[in-house]
This record gives structure tokens, sequence and C-alpha cells, in this order.
């Protein structure tokens, strides 16, 4: 059974479809998976084993009878935690919600039970959201599994690090300033961020409501669309949800492995993304890549986007304003834990001061701190106002580049993954690793993260990040497989193939079985 975790989502779709194995057998592979490697990885905070097999069983069971079900019925999935589970814990990666269970699921949540996924537990996260490397969590860091000394990336680095140390096929992120696609990119992994209100966010926990957006986590483009085709759709409990017809992004993806699906692709190359502060060993894959594309028949040329050396400074001031009115519900009375001060009066301002000294960490103290002062009296309009005049000008700098491109590409971090601790002591180091990532949120457009090779230097997982215009996912998707197919071929292999082992377990030298 160990090669079902080497699988695809897609992969192992087809195999429970015709028979060959059951979702019990593969929803225990991964279990067993989880067993070997979580005291490594850490990429969970909550496993539903037991749970996971009922829900396997009953989806054989389903099959048996004859009934029509979904094209990933019966592949599990892991689900970040700061989405709503009704029968699992919902902490957000924070000592506030230590222990609470939700008494409805997020719309995503529901529509992958919908069809028939098998939802594997919770993984780990900054808190609320709020970082980029996983160190921020309250629970512990995750490790990435390509080196256990260094970051998964964040918020959502439980979700890439269960994806990329095969304990699930598939996960569910949220990316708020890059936190599906910067884990993505450091662990070897694909991950998405599709256009702003294209998935739901009712029963996402918000950090930013308008930066936050829900996305898949996978190993392939292909997969990454398929799961994408589940969660998408307007949502009528979401009021910023798109009322669109999307097409389906899976097609698009199969329409990406085709004979020349690159020649005549516009390529616009971001000149702010691709300076000084980058690692030399991303720049190499990134021009490399570059070279491969144009090869193919894409037309690669030269874009600016001025405003983008703003993107940074806006966005941490838009975030952390947004936060501290979004966390402000975790007041000891509404939602969380309930914290007595020590000693004097039981008044409810102490009460809430002393239940945040102990629920909150440091960085979501700084971020509320930071935000409030932003949206205080007499520094709301120098400020916050101020943030988003700058982020209409990113947005005008991405429609003056898309007159100009199809897509626009650079790499999806600065550098590869850090060490533990690099970056801890100095937030503004830690913030400028999203530099790349940001534009994408403050404009809402679909941003897409997948490997283009490993870095020279240190031999860890370089990202390819690709950026389309609002509601042209699907072009996101198709533009992808291709780049996806064009790079394995140059390789000879997938990149994750090439992943360290964990734990001794053996792995294996393609996504499709053993050696």
């Amino acid at each position: 059974m160990t090669s079902l975790i080497n699988q695809t989502a897609a992969a192992l779709a087809g195999l429970l479809a015709d028979g060959s194995v059951s979702s019990v057998d593969v929803t225990r592979a991964h279990l067993d998976h989880i067993d070997a490697v979580e005291p490594d990885v850490h990429a969970f905070l909550h496993v539903a084993r037991d749970a996971a097999l009922a829900t396997a069983a009953r989806v054989d069971a389903r099959r048996a009878a004859g009934e029509k079900l979904g094209p990933l019925a019966g592949v599990p999935i892991a689900i970040k935690d700061v989405l709503a589970t009704h029968d699992m814990p919902t902490t957000s990666g924070s000592k506030i919600l230590q222990g609470w269970i939700p008494p409805y699921d997020a719309t995503v949540v529901r529509r992958i039970r919908d069809a028939d996924l098998i939802p594997l537990g919770k993984t780990n996260m900054d808190e609320f959201a709020m970082g980029s490397s996983t160190e921020h969590s309250a629970y512990g860091p995750t490790h990435n599994p390509w080196d256990l000394d260094r970051i998964p990336g964040g918020s959502g680095g439980g979700s890439a690090a269960a994806v990329a140390a095969f304990e699930a096929p598939l996960a569910l992120g949220s990316d708020t300033g890059g936190s599906i696609r910067q884990p993505a990119a450091v662990t070897g992994s694909v991950g998405v961020k599709p256009t702003y209100g294209g998935v739901s966010r009712y029963g996402a926990i918000a950090l930013a409501s308008s930066l936050d957006q829900v996305g898949p986590v996978t190993r392939t483009v292909l997969d990454a669309a398929l799961l994408h085709d589940v969660i998408g759709g307007h949502d009528p409990l979401d009021s910023t949800s798109l009322t669109d017809a999307w097409p389906s992004m899976a097609a698009a993806a199969q329409a990406g492995l085709a004979d020349g699906a690159l020649t005549g692709v516009r390529i616009g190359v971001i000149k702010e993304l691709n300076g000084a502060g980058f690692q030399a060993g991303v720049k190499q894959r990134f021009e490399e890549t570059l070279a491969l594309l144009s090869a193919a028949g894409a037309i690669v040329s030269e874009v600016s986007a001025p405003n983008f050396e703003y993107a940074v400074s806006a966005y941490y001031l838009i975030l952390p304003a947004e936060a501290s009115s979004n966390l402000a519900r975790f007041d000891s009375v509404r939602f969380g834990i309930r914290v007595n001060p020590e000693d004097g009066p039981l008044t409810s301002e102490r009460v809430m001061a002393a239940t945040r000294d102990a629920g909150f960490g440091d960085e979501v103290k700084r971020r509320i701190i930071l935000g409030t002062y932003a949206l205080s009296a007499g520094y709301y309009d120098a400020y916050y106002g101020s943030a988003q005049k700058v982020r209409t000008l990113i947005q005008r700098d991405f429609a003056a580049a898309f007159d100009k491109v199809d897509l626009l590409v650079s790499p999806t971090a600065p550098t590869t993954a850090f060490k533990f601790g690099e970056k801890t002591e100095d937030p503004m180091a830690m913030y400028l690793n999203d530099i790349t990532t940001i534009p994408a949120n403050l404009a809402g457009i679909p941003g897409m993260s997948l490997p283009m090779g490993l870095a020279p230097e240190d031999g860890l997982p370089v990202g390819l990040q690709v950026m389309a215009p609002a509601r042209a996912d699907a072009r996101l998707y198709t533009f992808g497989a291709a780049v996806e197919q064009l790079l394995e071929a140059h390789w000879g292999h997938t990149l994750l193939s090439q992943a360290p082992a964990l734990a001794n377990i053996e792995m294996f030298a393609t996504e499709g079985g053993a050696v």
C-alpha cells in the first residue's frame, strides 16, 4: 500500500473509479504514513483517523452500489486549520481557540464532503495566518520535508508540508499575501490563489477580509484544477462571492498538455520582482525556465510595474488594520478561551486583557497594535487611506501589463526555505519574504506557484509564480500544466521524486510507483 501515497490525486481517482483499489485502502495508506512521518514533520494539528476510515468505507459502499460519484470521490484531503469543520477542532493555530469545534462547516469543506473526498485532519499554520514560516503557530512549527531544519513557508506550511511529505495528495489552504504560493514554492508543491471571490470565504476565520482567498495545494497542476472545480463557484453565504459561471479548470489544465500549447503565449517578466535580494540559485532557475519557454514558442518580454515597490508597505498597513477589526471578536465573551486576571476585580476589560495576553502570540499582538494605530483618529487617512490609494496604483500597473501580455511571471519567493530562527527576531526580513506574492492579493488576481527546479547552492525547491488577469483562472491552469510538462520532460523526473526520505520510509522515483 505504500505506493498509493505517491500517486497523484488524478491517478488515485482513476484507480478508485475502476475498482483497482478501495478508498479504505487509500485512506489507510495515507494515515499510516502520517503516523510514520508526523514526529518529524508536524504538518497536522489534528488527525481524524477513525472518521476518515468511516467516511472512506461509506464511499466504497456507495460506489459498490453503483451510485454516481464525483471525479475525486474517495481521495484523501488535508484541511488548513483556518477553515471551520463541525467535527474537528478549528484553532487557526492559536491558543485562544484551543479545543474549539465549530457548529458548522466552511463552504469549501462542505463542498469537498459533498464531493465525497476524505478529510484526513487539520493542518498546522501561523497563528491566524500571520507569518511566512509556520514558526508562529501556538502548537509548534512544521518542518520542511526537504530539510527538517528549515521552514515549510507560511502561513500554510502545514498544508504544503503534508502534500510534499506524501501525507495527503490534496490540501486546502488560504492565501492573504502568499500563504498558499510561498509554502508551495519552498516545499516543491503546487499552490493556487484563485481570483478574489472565485472561491467562498464563508467559514474561513478572517485575517484581512479584502485579501484572504481559499485555494488548493497539490503536487500537480491537474490535481489543483480538479480540486478547484470542487471548491469554486458562487456562494450566497459569502457577500464577496462572484456570480460568474466558471469554466472547468480541469479541462483547462488538460488543454495545456496538448502539443504547441505554449506557442505564441505572451509572457511578461516583471522587472520589479526579479532584482536585488533574490538568491542566486532562484534567479538562475528562473532564467533557465524563461529560456525553455522561449524555445517552446512563448513570447517572453520584460514589463514594468513601478508601484510594486510600495506593495509590501501598503500591505502591512491594510492587513493589520483589517486584522485588528476581525480579531476584536476574540474578547473572552463571544469566542475563544476565558482567562481571569490573577488579582483585582473581574471587570470585562481586565478579563479581556488577560485573555488576549494569554491567548494571542507575539506576532498577532504586533499586528493588532499596528492595525489599531493605523485606523485611529488622526492617522486613518495618513496610513490606511494612503495604503488603499497605493493599492489602486498597483491594480492599474497590473491592468497596463495585461494589455501587453497574457500572463506575468516571477520567482514565487526571493529565496529557498530558510532555517528556523533566521528571521524571527527581524519581522521586516520575514515580511519581505512575501515581496513577490503580495501584489496579486492587493489586486485580487489569480496566482499559481509551481516547481521550477532545485537551487544549485542548497538543493532546495524553487517556485515559479504565474499570474493572470482577474477571472482568467483557466488561463493560469492551461499555462501551468504546459510549463509543468515542459520542465518535467527537461528534467526527466518530477521534482518531488527527488525529495529525501523521511522516517526511514522508502520514497519513490516517480509518483506512479516504487523504484
